[in-house]
């Protein structure tokens, strides 16, 4: 049986990785291979660039940010092509719904963003995290990077990721919540959803 990409998206701290491990872990528990995944992956070429534009070191405009991106998700195409050919879970914290709202943010072309990763592997569920940015900001008080201090695009962002929510049926999850109501609810419309066994 082809396997499944379950995908988290959200704001800086509003518990994708919590959410994601937790769902990989319950996942696991049952029998089942999963493989967990975080984007931008950082330890890649591209994903180095990524990390000094976001620390400042590298100025690249909007567009170049979402194709470094986009590339870096890329990077893992196969990887993740094969464990789903395999039957396995993959639990991806960011995918490509990340470019779509942040380039959405900074005025990019949302139909294009979608386009230039029409070839990556298209998820089974993606689910929202929906916090506000001040909620974010009273999360992680230290070591913020250019985006994630600047409160006016994370308002757009979040906007953003409540229209594409909205328009392709993702499971809109209430991040303000604790993390043990977020995941009963996140493992149970995954059950759901994927009609699993």
């Amino acid at each position: 049986m082809p396997g499944h990409l379950i995908v988290f998206e959200g704001l800086d701290q509003s518990g994708k990785q919590t959410q994601a491990e937790r769902l990989r872990d319950r996942l696991i528990a049952q029998g089942r291979h999963v493989q967990f995944v975080s984007f931008p992956d950082y330890s890649t070429h591209i994903g180095g660039e990524i990390a000094k534009a976001l620390a400042g070191e590298r100025e690249f405009g909007p567009d170049v940010m979402q194709l470094l991106y986009v590339a870096n998700r890329y990077e893992w195409r196969p990887a993740l092509e094969a464990k789903l050919a395999d039957g396995w879970f993959v639990v991806a914290d960011r995918y490509l719904a990340s470019s779509v709202a942040y380039g959405d943010a900074f005025g990019l072309d949302p139909a294009w963003l979608f386009d230039i990763q029409r070839f990556l592997p298209k998820p089974a569920l993606t689910i929202l995290l929906d916090i506000a940015p001040e909620t974010a900001v009273g999360r992680k008080r230290a070591d913020r990077d250019r985006y994630e201090r600047d409160l006016a695009l994370q308002r757009r962002v979040r906007e953003s990721y409540r229209r594409l929510a909205s328009a392709h049926d993702w499971l809109h999850v209430d991040g303000e919540r604790s993390k043990d109501e977020i995941a009963a609810d996140v493992f149970s419309a995954v059950t759901t959803r994927l009609a699993l066994p």
